[in-house]
């Protein structure tokens, strides 16, 4: 018999351990590299609130995990954010969460807003019977929460200041598009934008004359303005190495805050979280535009409208990974 195949037989001979030692290295390698994917990173939010005109940013507190997408209260006492499907409420001088109930719609996501008079809240949310993201309303103190897009999916982004109509971003026979709706949903929805490719993030002005959104119909994602009958649809923004998303009106009516992405990062007609971002303030007629705050996030960062009563802070979400 040959002596190195005798030495594989003998377990206690230096070769036999030098090969199973590598064997037993190599085996543990592959087995972490296949799992390295399932490995989710930590993540600590930090709610923020930004002086658009000073720059300096305040910290309401911090989560060890994933918040989203604050409102600011028409009373400027609270921040309404989701979390893990719910949604929470916390002073914007930070303190204790508390939990809004909102009934069958029990998985929100990061599209919530409240209404001008600051009584109702609309979310989009999935439900137990169906996960594709549906609107409904309630009142801002939570309860039994009313359907009001029967098809999905619907993502709720404005509410006019009139009381009486949603727009949102929608997905129907593959386009992403601009609609409304009554806020009963007694009436069929209506579609507003129909150029081919994404339009999101649609929500209207303070004085309910127009409904900004973002469009990736240029080539990169824009921001773009439109009378709330969907005539007259203007691009707001021609950056050529930026990808703006969210366009959000400062209750007076004067300013426009959005998230902006930098090209190359992702696709245009993307959102991703954990992405180096700025936030970018301009006129509501487009100019003097100018980057008020550089940060790591993206996705919930700032996906509603969360304008202070003073049309002068924002809050926001930034991010912060770990191990």
């Amino acid at each position: 018999m040959d002596s190195v195949y005798k030495a594989f037989l003998d377990f206690s001979s230096p070769l036999t351990m030098h090969y199973f030692h590598s064997f037993r290295i190599l085996l543990t390698v592959t087995l972490i590299s296949a799992a390295m994917p399932l490995l989710a990173q930590k993540t600590t939010s930090h709610l923020q609130i930004l002086d658009t005109k000073t720059g300096k940013v305040t910290l309401v507190a911090s989560f060890p995990y994933v918040i989203e997408a604050p409102n600011w209260s028409r009373d400027g006492k609270n921040l309404i954010y989701n979390s893990g499907g719910k949604l929470y409420s916390i002073p914007v001088t930070g303190g204790e969460s508390v939990y809004i109930p909102t009934g069958d719609a029990t998985y929100c996501n990061n599209d919530h807003v409240l209404s001008f008079d600051g009584k109702g809240l609309a979310v989009s949310s999935s439900s137990k019977e169906e996960r594709g993201s549906r609107i409904y309303t309630l009142t801002l103190e939570g309860g039994d929460a009313k359907l009001i897009t029967p098809l999905a999916p619907s993502y709720l982004h404005g509410w006019s200041p009139d009381g009486k109509t949603l727009c949102y971003c929608a997905e129907r026979n593959g386009e992403y598009d601009v609609y409304t709706i009554d806020v009963e949903g007694k009436t069929p929805e209506k579609r507003l934008t129909t150029t081919p490719g994404l339009d999101d993030g649609p929500e209207y002005s303070p004085n309910g004359k127009y409904i900004w959104f973002n469009s990736v119909r240029s080539g990169l994602m824009q921001v773009y303005r439109m009378k709330s009958d969907g005539s007259q649809q203007t691009q707001m923004t021609h950056d050529e190495d930026l990808n703006s998303w969210f366009p959000h009106v400062s209750p007076n009516g004067k300013k426009v805050i959005f998230i902006a992405y930098h090209k190359g990062d992702l696709e245009p007609g993307e959102h991703l979280p954990n992405k180096n971002v700025v936030l970018r303030v301009m006129n509501s007629n487009g100019k003097k535009l100018r980057t008020v705050h550089s940060l790591f996030g993206g996705q919930g960062t700032i996906n509603v409208n969360s304008w202070a009563p003073d049309s002068r802070r924002v809050a926001f979400v930034s991010y912060e990974l770990g191990e």
